[in-house]
């Protein structure tokens, strides 16, 4: 696909023809609550590309939402799952036993943060990591409330919907919510955790912490400098439970392991999904051995730990050590340092670039304001040339392209956006 011709390569308008075709039946029987900010009806992938219906080429750095993390279809991760398709496709982990998941298992508990012995709950995606984290937080300690903090994202079930607070869209209408959430600002000082202990919300009722390293929908919002070191203390002081949200920051995405590395705090639990089977669903909650105590029956999941997931997970992570952490913290740099060129020069329009390796986002400004009007036209005239982006938080464009990203593919994703940049600046 990438060997024949250059990407991106639109050829037709957008979307083409059998692209409006489709999208007119997917209007007719999908759900309305899906956000799509492309007509971008997907072929087939390979590593950063993307071949629509209609043959057009694009340059892919949205990864499926920080999902694929070695890129489409990689060899080594197809070649994974059809052999482990042809032997099992499922048997569920809850009642039965299979190689491929206690061997994940072990993977994960060997890169978690921290030296402590770990143990491993797998799920079928972020939300439900977030979910069995509440779950095990409240089991163990006796206690029934959590804090979390404002702009977090946690994912859109019931309990991981009420910890969140970065969209009242999110909530409106699906009240009421899981009880005992309080929240503070994010990078909140260690005198506004005791005010809220002091005055509504006391310490030995209060079970877990839950916190993003790097908040994903509100911005891509790094922690500040002793924000979360803050946090471990609070914790360690009042017997609460730190939790950790790595959900779209882990798994290699800033170019260690896990976010939390950059600050060096380990947390209690930690969260994980998305990148970690490069785009099969499947996610995980890590804990320290003593603290995932419960007991047999009292939380399970028919398909948590699938053997085609794991297998795809454990495929993921031999890519990942043995090529693509290097890549995301080098081509991190990178993309930072070219996003605050284009910053520079549309300073008028962009602002300087936040986030670590290749977890970045810029905001998009007029007159010195939020615009998200403009954020989103910058976005789609990026997709009418070929670059594929999402936005996150109020008005900012997210980065966060496969951790197999080229330097090359990073120059080229930068020319387009200054282009699509030009083309919003002269508009207005």
């Amino acid at each position: 696909m990438r060997a024949l011709r250059p990407v991106p390569d639109v050829q037709t308008a957008l979307p083409g023809p059998r692209a409006t075709a489709w999208i007119a039946r997917d209007r007719a029987v999908m759900s309305p609550s899906y956000t799509r900010d492309h007509a971008l009806v997907v072929a087939r992938g390979e590593g950063c590309t993307i071949e629509d219906i209609d043959g057009n080429l694009f340059l892919d750095f949205t990864a499926g939402i920080a999902v694929t993390a070695t890129g489409h279809c990689h060899e080594e991760v197809v070649a994974a799952i059809a052999d482990q398709a042809s032997r099992l496709i499922h048997m569920s982990g809850t009642d039965f036993y299979y190689a491929a998941e206690i061997e994940l298992a072990e993977r994960l508990a060997r890169v978690a943060p921290g030296d402590s012995p770990k143990r491993v709950f797998f799920t079928n995606s972020g939300t439900e990591a977030v979910e069995a984290a509440l779950k095990l937080a409240r089991r163990h300690t006796g206690r029934d409330r959590a804090i979390a903090f404002y702009g977090a994202f946690h994912g859109r079930t019931y309990g991981a919907l009420s910890l969140g607070g970065s969209k009242a869209l999110h909530q409106q209408g699906f009240g009421p919510v899981v009880p005992g959430v309080h929240r503070l600002p994010y990078n909140c000082t260690e005198h506004d955790v005791a005010e809220l202990l002091r005055t509504a919300c006391p310490a030995d009722e209060v079970a877990a912490i839950f916190v993003e390293p790097i908040q994903g929908e509100s911005g891509y919002r790094p922690a500040a400098d002793g924000f979360l070191a803050m946090l471990r203390r609070v914790c360690d002081r009042d017997d609460i439970l730190l939790v950790f949200d790595e959900i779209q920051s882990g798994i290699g995405r800033t170019g260690k392991w896990f976010a939390c590395e950059h600050w060096g705090v380990v947390p209690d639990i930690v969260c994980v999904a998305k990148g970690i089977a490069s785009g099969m669903p499947l996610g995980a909650i890590i804990s320290r051995a003593d603290v995932m105590d419960w007991p047999p029956g009292c939380h399970a999941s028919t398909f948590g730990g699938n053997p085609i997931c794991c297998r795809a997970a454990l495929a993921t992570l031999d890519l990942i050590e043995r090529e693509y952490l290097a890549n995301a913290a080098a081509r991190g740099a990178g993309l930072t340092a070219a996003l605050h060129e284009v910053a520079t020069r549309f300073s008028q329009h962009i602002g300087p670039p936040r986030g670590i390796g290749l977890m970045q986002a810029c905001d998009v400004l007029d007159a010195g304001e939020l615009s998200p009007a403009k954020r989103d036209a910058i976005i789609q005239a990026a997709f009418q040339r070929g670059l594929l982006l999402l936005g996150c938080g109020r008005a900012s464009v997210r980065f966060c392209p496969a951790l197999c990203v080229t330097a090359e593919e990073v120059a080229t994703a930068m020319t387009v956006l200054e282009s699509a940049c030009e083309d919003v600046a002269t508009r207005a």
